[in-house]
């Protein structure tokens, strides 16, 4: 799709197709900016907000054909409630009004308001995100009945000065997140495990501060990636184990981040193969694996001074002749024995091998990003994602670069008492656990077998990664989120 182009103007130096701004319900009270903007409109809004067809309610938009400012027209995005007029009310708001005009506005001025409650700075960041997120099509391979966003500018009028900075780094990270968003809605057939690893080599074009290495089936075996190759081996696209390093050009600190992303670029279950119902959507098993390469363009693109390496275990699981099986016992890269139950349970092997060779190759503080488990969809839905960490400190730094970002995480237990799941009579561990309970926690627990000494956390990105239904707020479109590039680059930034 367009790219957006976000710049920031002082007001009244704005020039735009459409100008928006925010209410709050009752619409019938205007805040500050909305009232002003109404008296140069004549009244128009409050006539509208009186007769109930201009509402303040969350993810309403009301576009009124008004010239005004040098603009053709007027949108309103509701907040809702003064009281839940958080920055993802904002990003709803926002979103809802560039679905309303990206067909035919090219461009759109919002005036920020210090009257609403919340500062300037986190209002134009979550405007940005609103945006660029909500004008996002997925649809890119229809030959006809969609036609292309008109969208390619968003001007943010406001009076701060220190606008640009913000307002800048969130409109790169946004971009990155629609660019994970193409890849995780990439069919399979398009997006294999050698086609990923082309794609990250193709960001060093780019960002000349990174390089890629990507390593084959036959290397990784050679490297003792034992459970990495028994899910590649059963597909005819040989899976890569793709290394992308970044090197700022000054280091703050001695922290080298480690991300560790699960890329099944498509998952048929293996030989314990799923049912055919929804077997589509599993393309989405790599946006874990996408969300890392977006990270690394957007940390990358904002020059943050941190050492970054990314692993990305790309693989695709399927059920041939050559695939791996029940009962199997695997070694990994680190000597770990793990006995598969289910090959169905397939990320957690891949990612294995993915954080022995991060943490080896020197990161010294590492999360990993999977669309692992239905458990953590029945447990927390498509709202937010469940880190489990064995580092206090570490996962507080998550769950904050979470909040700040919009890619919402809830803290999980992972205690010692979970390992008991995945005990085995022949190995070191099994895949899966022992009983209906505690599904995420039994993953984690393997994971945590892998990832070395030294601060680590599992997100497990499973409900928020792709969406089935749409969840009216910002994000309302079926498919990939790019869930994960605004939590992973919050994270960087805040580590610089």
């Amino acid at each position: 799709m367009t790219e957006i182009d976000v710049v920031v103007a002082r007001s009244g130096e704005i020039e735009s197709d459409t100008v928006a701004v925010a209410v709050l319900e009752p619409a019938t009270e205007l805040p500050r900016a909305a009232a002003a903007l109404d008296e140069r409109a004549g009244g128009r809004l409050a006539e509208l907000a009186r007769e109930g067809e201009l509402t303040g309610r969350r993810d309403s938009a009301t576009v009124v054909h008004a010239e005004v400012d040098g603009a053709r027209r007027i949108a309103v995005g509701g907040l809702g409630d003064r009281d839940a007029a958080d920055a993802d009310a904002f990003r709803t708001a926002a979103a809802a009004v560039a679905r309303s005009v990206k067909r035919f506005a090219g461009s759109i001025s919002w005036l920020l308001d210090e009257s609403l409650p919340l500062p300037l700075e986190e209002q134009a960041r979550a405007v940005v995100d609103g945006v660029t997120l909500g004008a996002y099509e997925p649809g890119r391979w229809k030959t006809s009945g969609v036609e292309e966003p008109k969208l390619e500018r968003l001007v943010l009028a406001g009076d701060d000065a220190g606008l640009d900075g913000p307002a800048s780094r969130a409109a790169v990270v946004a971009r990155w997140t629609n660019r994970a968003r193409d890849l995780s809605n990439a069919p399979a057939n398009e997006l294999t495990p050698e086609r990923l690893a082309e794609v990250a080599q193709e960001l060093t074009a780019e960002q000349p501060s990174l390089s890629v290495e990507a390593i084959g089936l036959d290397r990784a075996r050679e490297l003792g990636m034992g459970a990495f190759s028994a899910v590649a081996q059963g597909s005819q696209n040989e899976g890569r184990m793709i290394v992308i390093r970044y090197e700022p050009e000054s280091q703050k600190g001695d922290t080298v981040l480690g991300l560790v992303g699960k890329a099944i670029t498509f998952d048929t279950g293996g030989i314990s193969i799923k049912p055919s119902e929804r077997m589509e959507e599993m393309k989405h098993d790599m946006s874990g694996g996408a969300a890392v390469v977006g990270a690394m363009g957007a940390i990358a693109e904002l020059e943050l001074p941190v050492q970054t390496i990314a692993v990305v275990a790309a693989a695709e699981n399927m059920p041939d002749g050559s695939a791996y099986r029940p009962g199997d016992i695997l070694t990994a890269s680190n000597g770990k024995t793990i006995e598969v139950i289910s090959t169905d349970a397939e990320g957690r092997l891949v990612l294995a091998d993915a954080l022995v060779y991060a943490r080896g190759e020197g990161a010294t503080h590492i999360v990993d990003l999977a669309t692992l488990t239905g458990a953590m969809v029945v447990a927390l839905g498509d709202l937010y994602a469940g880190v489990f960490a064995n580092d206090d400190g570490w996962r507080d730094q998550i769950l904050a670069a979470g909040a700040a970002s919009g890619d919402r995480v809830w803290p999980m237990p992972l205690d010692a008492r979970y390992r008991r799941m995945i005990d085995s009579e022949y190995a070191d561990m099994r895949n899966t656990g022992k009983w209906r309970m505690a599904g995420a926690q039994a993953g984690a627990e393997l994971l945590r077998e892998f990832a070395g000494e030294g601060p680590w956390a599992h997100v497990d990105i499973a409900g928020p990664a792709s969406l089935t239904y749409g969840r009216g707020d910002y994000l309302s479109q079926k498919g990939g989120t790019g869930y994960g590039v605004r939590l992973l680059a919050e994270l960087a930034s805040r580590l610089a």
